[in-house]
């Protein structure tokens, strides 16, 4: 046991240290100060440009940001959902998968675009390696557009008086070759040393141990897995994503895929207050993030590693804690730990079943999606917790008298308007998507039979997590749901759509209307935003708007779930 919480402090602990570096690295890489990679690729960068006709110095405002963002993520699915659907005769199909129909390949373009990666399908028959290699790079294009617009959000922050906020295009560019591919390619090199396997030829013969003969799935994973993690995207190349020991051989690749995912959001905060030349401010950040993941690690992991108590009842010894759904070379903690930074961070790989957790670790790992704010995606994490932000910020104000200011400039009626109408969104997609689910299978179970392997209130737990999963870009399900079919395919790539676009829409907007006031100096009334009363105040504002907003949907889940194994 003791072993197995030293490893989870130590993939904590090198994520962190890790991601301070990273984090003024990027700070660099946007504010364009020289970089060790530049004599590299800048060659590269100036290429793309020139292919493309772009021209990186011209400044965009906040508008035009947003325009050239839903521009390019139009083209990619389209591209998509033409790839998908004619998978069957197009090229590098050794194992001949059959091609997406309509409501699926539309689910699974608009997941991989919106960063979400969930899956209907598993990879093994239902994909192409063309399709797997579109998967990827839209992994790329997912992540880089975070980072990148994030990036516009830092400096609309730092600006005191300016319309104009950098170049879209300058940003994106730079997020996938100078961050995403760099370090990608470590991590492929680490994966292809212990044992994942990276070729294009089709499904390999082998004679297993009882003498019988099957038939194994391969193709190019070690290039597929680095980017799933490392743009916190999270779509398996197989069924059982990280589970499965091509794509996370052993204990050493879990540790790997375990920093890769989270060194990026970390690292985002630190770049934060390197370009806002604002370090309090950032550790502040990292504070209040930090406790929320902690507060939602240590129980799960306490909680697997003691057991199902229903087993322990029958006099069964669970010395391993709850090993249902998990792998044996991972371990009950590891497991756990994994399953909370996968949900918090918004990556959804999974290395065990979430469906088999115990009813309160799944309770946290949904609470993690709801809030959606501790660490987040790829960049999108600090959109998300910049909205509490800007609602901390005006409720302190109100309390002590005073306009509401941030960073100099003072936040009014319309910034808040839309503010509150986006910390909304999160849970009316949430939970009207569960109730119309919900209604349409207690009106009619034997029509929705295949959805739910377990009714009651686990399989309502499937459902509201299928809606969360979605709603907060993660990907990873409670996989007892029968998920593959109209409904499901329909319903959560529309929300995966609004979940993506209008919470990134909104901060920026903000920001950028914002940079346009006059600054303000700052003053002995000035509310401070690097303290820890501060951090409280986010806090708080996180737990009352976000949390208690989906607590009656836990408790008819989860909560009760939990209280039926006390019977």
């Amino acid at each position: 046991m003791n072993t197995e919480i030293t490893g989870i402090v130590l993939m904590y602990a090198l994520a962190v240290l890790l991601a301070i570096p990273l984090g003024r690295y990027i700070g660099k890489i946007f504010s364009n100060q020289p970089t060790w990679l530049d004599t590299v690729l800048n060659p590269v960068d100036k290429l793309f440009y020139k292919l493309s006709g772009i021209n990186p110095a011209r400044e965009m405002n906040w508008k035009q940001h947003l325009v050239a963002l839903l521009t390019i993520n139009l083209s990619w699915f389209l591209l998509g959902m033409f790839v998908l659907m004619n998978m069957g005769w197009l090229p590098l199909n050794p194992d001949g998968n059959p091609s997406m129909d309509a409501t699926l390949a539309f689910n699974t373009a608009t997941s991989f675009i919106c960063n979400t990666n969930l899956q209907h399908y598993s990879g093994e028959t239902g994909m192409s390696y063309l399709g797997q290699l579109v998967l990827m790079l839209f992994q790329f294009v997912s992540a880089g557009c975070g980072i990148a617009i994030a990036a516009v959000l830092f400096f609309a922050m730092k600006e005191r008086t300016a319309g104009k906020l950098g170049n879209f295009y300058f940003f994106f560019v730079r997020s996938c070759t100078r961050i995403l591919f760099p370090i990608a390619l470590v991590v492929a090199t680490l994966l292809l040393f212990n044992g994942t396997p990276m070729t294009f030829e089709g499904k390999d013969t082998i004679t297993n141990l009882q003498g019988d003969t099957i038939q194994v799935s391969r193709g190019p994973v070690a290039a597929f897995v680095p980017i799933k993690h490392l743009g916190t995207n999270g779509g398996g190349f197989f069924g059982p994503n990280s589970a499965h020991p091509f794509e996370n051989p052993n204990y050493f690749t879990n540790i790997v895929e375990m920093v890769t995912q989270m060194i990026i959001p970390i690292a985002m905060i630190f770049a934060l207050g390197f370009i806002l030349k604002r370090r309090r401010f950032a550790w502040t950040v990292f504070g209040v993030m930090t406790v929320g993941f902690l507060l939602l690690t240590i129980p799960t992991v306490i909680t697997e590693m003691k057991g199902n108590p229903d087993i322990s009842s029958m006099g069964i010894g669970q010395s391993m804690g709850n090993m249902e759904g998990k792998e044996l070379r991972f371990g009950s903690a590891a497991s756990a730990y994994w399953s909370i930074a996968t949900t918090v961070i918004s990556t959804g790989s999974i290395n065990s079943m979430h469906d088999s957790f115990m009813p309160l670790s799944g309770m946290n790992q949904m609470l993690g999606m709801m809030v959606n704010a501790f660490y987040g995606g790829a960049g999108v994490g600090l959109l998300n917790f910049y909205i509490f932000i800007i609602l901390a910020v005006f409720i302190s104000g109100l309390m002590v008298g005073r306009t509401p200011e941030f960073m100099g400039k003072k936040i009014e009626a319309r910034e808040m308007k839309i503010a509150m109408i986006i910390a909304l969104l999160h849970p009316l997609l949430i939970l009207a998507g569960t109730a119309i689910a919900s209604h349409l299978y207690a009106g009619n179970p034997e029509a929705y039979a295949g959805w739910l392997n377990n009714p009651g209130y686990h399989g309502f737990s499937e459902m509201l997590y299928e809606f969360t999963s979605s709603s907060a870009n993660n990907g990873s399900g409670f996989e007892g749901l029968g998920d593959n079919t109209p409904f499901w395919n329909i319903s959560c790539g529309i929300v995966m759509l609004l979940a993506r676009y209008l919470p990134i829409i909104g901060p920026i907007a903000i920001a950028g209307s914002l940079a346009t006031k006059k600054y303000i100096p700052e003053s002995a009334g000035t509310l401070k935003t690097d303290t820890p009363t501060f951090g409280l105040m986010v806090f708080a504002v996180i737990a009352i708007i976000a949390a208690l907003s989906f607590f009656p949907a836990l408790a008819l889940g989860p909560i009760a779930e939990y209280f039926s194994l006390y019977h």
